[in-house]
Order: structure tokens, then sequence, then C-alpha cells
């Protein structure tokens, strides 16, 4: 049985499995896996932006997009989680200190639109992302719901983002080095996804 997050039998789970409850009744780690990706992707192709400032970049606006997302498999969709995860040697944001923790990450954001440098944006970005990856808020889908959260954002400031090809892997090693306070790979990654409208 796999353990994505460290935290074997929690309540998001069926009893003695490590399978989150979900909508659909499924029970086996690779069908939801299936699932997720199916309906996510259905509703990242479906959804509609609304005309936004960087302001309109909040926590709230971060719920709203994984409830967007996740909203055909799971009752907690756009819920911070309640309960405390890692992933290998990566302990993420005890649980009590999420909302604390984003108000202020989130307040940052409107500062985005002061750096005319494309070198310095891309450093604040792939650091903001960094920190906000480190807050992992949901029990699950924190990647996706990020990634879409930072391409509308993005958008709003002039840029269109084409994720570059990698693996999932890469994508963690990336997450990983940052943890460490080295973002040289995200910042890559975002040097790369990036360009003017």
């Amino acid at each position: 049985m796999r353990d994505k997050y460290g935290v074997a039998h929690d309540k998001y789970c069926y009893p003695n499995s490590d399978v989150l409850i979900n909508l659909l009744g499924i029970r086996d780690s690779d069908t939801l896996d299936e699932a997720e990706a199916e309906f996510t992707a259905e509703r990242y192709r479906t959804y509609e932006p609304s005309q936004q400032t960087l302001c309109d970049f909040s926590f709230e606006h971060l719920k709203h997009l994984h409830h967007h997302l996740f909203q055909d498999l799971y009752a907690w969709a756009g819920e911070t989680r309640d309960v405390d995860i890692s992933k290998g040697d990566t302990r993420f944001c005890t649980w009590t200190r999420i909302e604390p923790e984003a108000q202020k990450l989130f307040r940052t954001i409107p500062a985005l639109a002061d750096y005319q440098d494309n070198d310095e944006l891309i450093e604040k970005v792939a650091d903001l992302f960094c920190e906000l990856n480190l807050l992992h808020p949901f029990r699950e889908g924190n990647g996706r719901v990020l990634r879409f959260f930072f391409e509308e954002m993005l958008y709003t400031l002039g840029y269109d983002v084409t994720w570059p090809k990698i693996s999932q892997q890469d994508w963690i090693d990336a997450n990983i080095a940052g943890v460490h306070l080295n973002l040289d790979l995200l910042k890559v990654i975002f040097s790369q996804a990036i360009s003017e409208l």
C-alpha cells in the first residue's frame, strides 16, 4: 500500500486503505488517479475566468480553483486540510498554521506588478511558488491547482504560460531544491514557461 503523504490511515481515506474517500466510490488508487486526471482536465478545459486584477489572487481564489478542479471527486474540494502531511523528507505546513501563513504569502502578490525586469520577476515567482507549495493547503491536488493559479495570475500580469514537458519527478526535484533554498531549478522551469503576450 502506498502512502503518498506519510499520514497512513487518516480520516480522508477509506478504512484500512490509503485511497482517498471520493464521490465516485473508487477504492483502487490507480483507478482514482485516472479519474482525477480525466475529471480535472475537463474542469480545467471548461473553466471561464472572470476579469481580474492581481489583488483578486487571494487564498480564497486558490480555494475556488481547487473546488472547481476537484468538485466531481471530493466532498472537501476547496477546503484546507486538517491533518499534517509530508512527502519523503519534506514536511508541509502544520495544518493549524495554513491560514495565517497563506494570508502572509498572498499579501505579497500585488507587488509582482512592480517587477519590470524579467529575471527579477522569475526569481520572485519561483520563490512564491516554492513557498505556496510548502503550504500544501489541500489534502490532494496541490501541484495541479498551484500551476493553474500561476497560469491565471501570470496572464493577468501580461504573460502566457506553457509549462515545459518535464516529468513529475523533475517537478518534485525542483520543489525539493527550493525547500533547501536553491530556486535554480524552479527558475529554469518558469523561464521556459513564461512568455509575454
